[in-house]
C-alpha cells in the first residue's frame, strides 16, 4: 500500500475506508486491476475504531474480535497490496462519462483535484439520526448526544458525556452505550423506545440492559428536553397505536445528558445529481445481484447500500462490489438485460433488487421482515414455478437475515421474479 497524491486515473477508486471499503480495495486489487482507496479520515477502519467492545468477527475470522481488531486485520490486508490510500480526502463531486468517471477531491497535500475511474465503488457507509430529525421539543442545551458520539467522546476522547444518563430509541449503539455508561460510572435512568419491541439485536438487550439492570420502556418517548445550557432533565410520555404521546402520562426525569439512539441513514447524498435509484425502505440504492447501481460502473455496498446488523456481512459487501468493479473494468460482466426482484407477504426489503444477466452461481440476498414472526417460509420463485424455499424461526424486523440463492434458475425470458416471507404463525 502506498500514499499516493500524483496519479490521475485508477481502473477502480473506492470511496471510504470502512470495514466494507478496506474489504472492496483488497477484493479489487486481488483481481489485478489499479486501486485507490479514498477516505476522509486520516487512518482506515471507520466506526470501527471506536467500537471497543467485543463481538466482531464471528463469521468472517471465526473470534470474537473488538471493532479496532477487526479493522486492523483489514487494514494489513490493504497495505499488504498495491492499494494507494488518500487520507483526509473529501469527496467533492462524481460526473458520470460515458465509459468512465470523473472524481473531485480535495485534500491537504493536492488542494482541489480531480481523478478518472473505470468503477466506482461507493462505501461511505451511514450516519445517525440527530434531534432535530426527530423534532424533540425545547431549548437545545449541552448534554445531548447521539450514541456514536458518546461512544467517540468515551472511548477515543476520554470523556464522560454526563453522569445522569436517559437513552432515546433501543437502536444497537445505544444499547452498547448504555452498558458503557454504566461501567464507567455513570447513572442510566433507562432506554426509551416509542415502538413495541426494541430495535437493536436481542443479544445486546440481553447483555447490555438485562445483565446491568437498565430498564426498557417500551411505548415510550421523550417529548420535551428541560434546561438552556445544560440538559437538566425530559419529560417522557407513553404512546398509543399511532406513537402519539399520552400527556396524562408525562413523567420528568432529573438527568444531565439525553443519548439518541433513533435510527440509521445511509450515506448517498451526493449521489442525488446523477439520479441513482434509491430504494425507499433501505435508503440505499437499488443495486443487482453485483452490487452495481442504476448508474452502470458505480457499485454500492455496506451500510451504505443498507444498513446491516454484523460487521461481518459489511465485509462481505465489500468483497462482492470491489470484485464486480473489477469485473466490469476488465469486461469479464456484460449485461445481456434486467429484471426487477417482486416483493411479497411479511418481506419489508431484500437486497440485491434486481437481477441482471447472465447470473452465475449463488448470490447472497439480505433481507428484513416488515413484522415479528415466530414462524415463516422464504419463497423464492418465477411465476408459480418455485425455485428454492426455506423455513426460518423467529424473525424481527430488527434482525436481518442472509441466504444464498441460485439465481441462475431465472429464466431471461420468464415471468416476474418474487421473493416472499409468508408467515406461519405471527406473534400476537
Amino acid at each position: 500500500m502506498k500514499q499516493q497524491y500524483d496519479k490521475h486515473r485508477y481502473d477502480v477508486v473506492v470511496i471510504g475506508s470502512g470495514p466494507a471499503g478496506m474489504a472492496a480495495a483488497v477484493s479489487a486489487a486481488d483481481s489485478g486491476v489499479s486501486v485507490c482507496l479514498a477516505e476522509r479520515e486520516e487512518r482506515m477502519g471507520g466506526i470501527l475504531k471506536q467500537c471497543i467492545h467485543d463481538g466482531f468477527g464471528l463469521i468472517r475470522f471465526k473470534e470474537k474480535l473488538t471493532g479496532p481488531e477487526y479493522a486492523w486485520r483489514y487494514e494489513q490486508m490493504v497495505r499488504k497490496r498495491d492499494i494507494d490510500f488518500m487520507g483526509l480526502t473529501f469527496l467533492t463531486g462524481i460526473e458520470k462519462r460515458e465509459n468512465d468517471f470523473k472524481i473531485a477531491f480535495v485534500n491537504p497535500e493536492r488542494g482541489v483535484f480531480e481523478i478518472e475511474a473505470g468503477s466506482l465503488v461507493m462505501a461511505m457507509g451511514c450516519r445517525e439520526r440527530s434531534g432535530r430529525q426527530i423534532f424533540l421539543h425545547g431549548e437545545r442545551p449541552a448534554g445531548i448526544f447521539t450514541a456514536g458520539q458518546a461512544q467517540d467522546f468515551i472511548n477515543l476522547k476520554g470523556f464522560m458525556p454526563g453522569r445522569r444518563c436517559v437513552i432515546l430509541g433501543s437502536g444497537d449503539i445505544g444499547l452498547i452505550m448504555s452498558r458503557r455508561l454504566t461501567l464507567e460510572g455513570a447513572e442510566v435512568l433507562g432506554v426509551y423506545e416509542i415502538g413495541s419491541a426494541p430495535s437493536g439485536l436481542t443479544r445486546n438487550i440481553v447483555q447490555c440492559l438485562e445483565d446491568y439492570n437498565i430498564p426498557l420502556h417500551l411505548e415510550t418517548t421523550v417529548t420535551e428536553v428541560h434546561g438552556k445550557e445544560r440538559v437538566e432533565g425530559v419529560t417522557v410520555c407513553r404512546v398509543d397505536e399511532n406513537k402519539k404521546p399520552i400527556m396524562e402520562t408525562a413523567l420528568f426525569l432529573a438527568c444531565d445528558s439525553l443519548i439518541l439512539s433513533v435510527g440509521l441513514i445511509p450515506e448517498n447524498d451526493i449521489l442525488a445529481p446523477l439520479d441513482v435509484d434509491i430504494d425507499s425502505v433501505t435508503k440505499g440504492p437499488s443495486v443487482n445481484q453485483r452490487q452495481e447501481t442504476s448508474v452502470p460502473g458505480m457499485f454500492s455496498c455496506g451500510n451504505a447500500l443498507h444498513v446491516s446488523d454484523l460487521v461481518d456481512y459489511v465485509s462481505e459487501s465489500g468483497h462482492v462490489a470491489g470484485k464486480m468493479a473489477a469485473a466490469r473494468v476488465l469486461k469479464r460482466e456484460a449485461d445481456s438485460g434486467q429484471m426487477v426482484i417482486k416483493k411479497a407477504g411479511i418481506l419489508q426489503y431484500a437486497v440485491p433488487q434486481n437481477i441482471s444477466f447472465p447470473v452465475n452461481g449463488q448470490v447472497p440476498v439480505f433481507f428484513r421482515p416488515s413484522e415479528a414472526s415466530d414462524h415463516a417460509e422464504f419463497i423464492f420463485r418465477q411465476g408459480e414455478r418455485v425455485i428454492h424455499k426455506k423455513k426460518l424461526s423467529w424473525l424481527k424486523p430488527s434482525e436481518m437475515h442472509r441466504l444464498e440463492l441460485d439465481l441462475s434458475k431465472v429464466r431471461q425470458d420468464g415471468p416476474a421474479v418474487t421473493f416472499e416471507l409468508k408467515p406461519e404463525a405471527v406473534n400476537e
